[in-house]
């Protein structure tokens, strides 16, 4: 179809067109007139998507859209809602009430009845690359829309303070039981490991061995001293007993020394006077008799050293016996207490691995009652809904634009459809195409009697009936 055959189908059937779109633009019209008016107020909020600074820089694009979505359907929700209405009081209204109980004969919940109302009559446009929602509220009278648009700014933040508290409130709760368990089975594993303690008599855990094992070292080095002493005393003893006159005992006594003095002298005398009164001599046989008595000091002197001599090695052996006997003890008793303090040891590791668990849930517990308490959400009101002083709707130049539009589309829609139903030629060239044969001339239109202007137009069937009988 070209251009000059749709303008003649618009000529030829221009009636519909006007009908059609006279129709289109009335209804357009009623339709404005009719309508009540409506008044759309909003009110916004900024959230804080991104509470850590430094993670700012690499939090996902993708996650901050799903906060903001997220968020989204938080404002929309059935909770907020209902918190609108108690919080305006609306589930007070007596003539809500009848309203309610006129439409719904009583069933179901007044105040979600209430709530469903409020959600269909809220707008949340989903954000785009921005942390600002927009709530719009459309309502019949603008003040009471721009109360329900900040009613439900409020209530979405304190929904939101809310629902990051009573996570928080339960999850306190149960930290506040585990910490008094944990207390419990802490205080139970410290009354343990103090009975324990005093019972064995242990004063730490690893001092009580140290100091034992000290005694032992200080045992064992008094055992290889006196061992180095029973040796020293027994060569002693041996040497006196082979030859005394190298002990340093006896050569170190002075009394020996003395004794050993007056016999050289005495045995000088002696010779002395053999030499010049004889051995008969009584000066001899006197000096002879204290020669003697010195030699038999001297023997007892020297026996005496040596039976010191042999007290002593039998003392240090003495010693020696007892200091392997007791080092044997404190060996036994090393071990013991080594036992012993690897008990306490595991004891004492349960109280420390009952004390580190206990300190963990009760700074859970002291950081779960602290946000319990929060009385601060990452959600602030940017932008209170004032009343709008026009109503939002109806849009009469727009219903009115639709009108036109709708109604010239469908007037040509019509208009085309009527003529596919009833093909007429409009026009020379639809002729001549349709018999292909030249044309020899036309007939121009005349005015009849009436005044009216008729048309030239003929049926595509009849022509063709034309044709096949001239054939």
């Amino acid at each position: 179809m070209s251009l000059l055959q749709f303008l003649a189908i618009l000529r030829a059937r221009w009636r519909t067109v006007l009908g059609i779109f006279c129709a289109c633009t009335l209804a357009s019209l009623a339709v404005s007139l009719l309508s009540p008016e409506l008044y759309t107020a909003s009110a916004s909020v900024v959230i804080d998507a991104k509470p850590d600074p430094v993670a700012a820089a690499t939090y996902p694009a993708q996650v901050l859209a799903d906060v903001m979505q997220t968020q989204t359907d938080i404002v929309t929700s059935q909770r907020v809602a209902e918190r609108v209405v108690k919080t305006l009081r609306l589930d007070q209204d007596p003539a809500l009430k009848q309203t309610w109980l006129k439409r719904t004969r009583g069933r179901g919940d007044f105040i979600g009845w209430l709530a469903g109302i409020l959600q269909r009559s809220i707008t949340v446009p989903p954000p785009r690359e921005s942390n600002v929602i927009n709530i719009s509220v459309r309502w019949s009278n603008a003040k009471d829309a721009a109360k329900f648009a900040n009613a439900f700014a409020q209530a979405y933040i304190d929904t939101n303070i809310e629902l990051k508290v009573q996570p928080a409130k339960q999850y306190a709760t149960w930290f506040d039981e585990r910490s008094r368990a944990l207390r419990a089975d802490l205080e139970a594993k410290q009354k343990l490991l103090s009975d324990y303690r005093d019972k064995e008599g242990l004063i730490g855990i690893d001092g009580h061995v140290d100091i034992e094992a000290a005694r032992l070292a200080e045992l064992s080095s008094q055992l290889v001293a006196v061992q180095g002493q029973v040796q020293d005393s027994q060569s002693r003893e041996q040497q006196a007993s082979d030859d005394n006159e190298g002990v340093p005992e006896i050569l170190q006594s002075t009394l020996i020394a003395g004794l050993k003095s007056q016999l050289s002298q005495a045995e000088a005398k002696e010779q002395d006077i053999a030499t010049q009164l004889g051995k008969n001599h009584p000066e001899y046989q006197r000096v002879a008799a204290d020669i003697s008595s010195l030699r038999d000091r001297i023997a007892r002197e020297t026996e005496k050293v040596i039976t010191s001599l042999r007290n002593t090695t039998r003392v240090n052996m003495r010693r020696e016996k007892a200091l392997a006997g007791a080092i044997e003890a404190q060996k036994k008793r090393v071990v013991e207490l080594k036992h012993l303090t690897d008990h306490a040891a595991i004891l004492q590791n349960d109280v420390v691995t009952a004390q580190r668990n206990f300190d963990a849930v009760s700074q859970s517990l002291a950081q779960t009652n602290l946000e319990s308490q929060t009385r601060q959400a990452n959600v602030a009101l940017l932008t209170r809904a004032t009343e709008p002083a026009m109503p939002s709707s109806p849009m009469y130049s727009l219903n009115l634009a639709a009108g036109v539009f709708l109604g010239i589309a469908l007037g040509i829609a019509a208009a085309l459809w009527l003529e596919k139903l009833d093909q007429r030629i409009r026009r020379e060239s639809g002729l001549v195409q349709l018999l292909g044969v030249p044309m020899l001339g036309s007939i121009s239109s005349a005015r009849t009697k009436s005044g009216m202007r008729p048309r030239l137009a003929f049926s595509s069937m009849a022509y063709k009936a034309l044709v096949h009988s001239s054939r």
